[in-house]
């Protein structure tokens, strides 16, 4: 029988921030903390220490990542503003699949004004995903309209470092804007192959027929580089076409082209697809690629509809105390938008 009892949460916050290691259980106490427990950990976090901010921010990115309903946004929202650059940027990954426009402006604000390249350029990687829902119609246009005006100028300021002008490329990839596809096909041209890879995973952002021909030249790319960034962009585009060529892929000699190509069929979908996984998870030379390819088949069922996203999570019916989870289960190594820029 499942046990009732909880620790007090100031309790969990010592644990979490003085004990020898995290004890990666207890951070699930900071999902969907309840108002005076968020005022407690927000009192709190200041005061922890640079190398532990860092570790249970590196956590909570891999637990949102792994399952799909914790919600830490006030941890990450915090995190942004973190003086450790390391702790901003696992902040900034942490909000992958965030819907409150809210964070547009400090994501906003690091992309343009942080001292850290690498936090610029997350900012930037989280920034698609806002124009992404943008053009979904899953979140107002108007907030998102100065993002893709800050990634242009960003992408076209000769001074702007070049992991954060790839990084903004990328996210302009997803924006309906006219000067997209002229950006792409510059940096297509491009001397620098970071560039060039850039703008085949931006091809697949669009999600214009127009790049398909480009990506399946890519998917022949005597590069492994080339070849597993342009698996990726087929798999974004969407279309069966490329299939056949995945297919392919799927065994190539390249770990990262048969992962990307097998996460490609798996966003892709349909019938055919499905088939190939279905005997990628059969054969025995694919163990190492079991759980991915695992993945590819969920993701494909969920898209046509066809899964029950819950037969996925174990003990579902119960909910979870502290004593739920061993550490050993873990590796512990109603919204205004006129106001949003105002």
């Amino acid at each position: 029988m499942k046990r009732e009892s909880k620790k007090p949460f100031s309790e969990v916050l010592d644990e979490l921030t003085q004990s020898e290691q995290v004890p990666v259980h207890l951070l699930f106490r900071l999902s969907d903390m309840l108002p005076e427990e968020e005022a407690q950990f927000l009192a709190a976090w200041p005061e922890v220490e640079d190398e532990r901010r860092r570790e249970i921010m590196g956590h909570l990115v891999d637990l949102t990542e792994d399952n799909f309903s914790v919600e830490f946004s006030p941890v990450f929202e915090v995190g942004l503003s973190d003086p450790l650059a390391a702790v901003r940027i696992a902040a900034l990954e942490g909000i992958w699949d965030a819907t409150d426009v809210r964070l547009i402006r400090p994501v906003l604000q690091i992309m343009q004004t942080d001292e850290d390249v690498e936090a610029r350029a997350a900012a930037a990687r989280a920034l698609a995903h806002f124009v992404l829902l943008a053009e979904w119609g899953q979140i107002p246009q108007r907030p998102v309209e100065p993002v893709v005006t800050a990634l242009l100028a960003a992408y076209e300021d000769e001074e702007t470092a070049v992991p954060v002008k790839r990084a903004a490329l990328e996210a302009l990839g997803a924006a309906n804007h006219p000067r997209v596809n002229a950006l792409i096909e510059e940096a297509y041209e491009d001397d620098d192959p970071g560039m060039q890879l850039s703008a085949i995973f931006a091809m697949g952002n669009t999600a214009d027929p127009r790049w398909l021909p480009t990506i399946l030249e890519e998917l022949t790319n005597p590069d492994p580089a080339v070849r597993a960034e342009a698996a990726q962009a087929a798999g974004a585009m969407g279309r069966s076409d490329a299939i056949p060529r995945l297919a392919e892929l799927s065994q190539d000699e390249d770990d990262e082209v048969r992962a990307a190509a097998i996460v490609g069929l798996g966003q892709i979908g349909g019938d055919q697809a499905q088939s190939l996984l279905g005997q990628l998870l059969e054969d025995e030379e694919y163990e190492e690629l079991h759980e991915l390819i695992q993945e590819a088949l969920e993701s494909l069922l969920l898209l046509g509809g066809e899964l029950d996203l819950f037969d996925y999570v174990e003990g579902s019916d119960d909910a979870y105390d502290d004593d739920d989870f061993a550490d050993e289960d873990f590796d512990d190594e109603d919204y205004d938008d006129g106001d949003i820029f105002d």
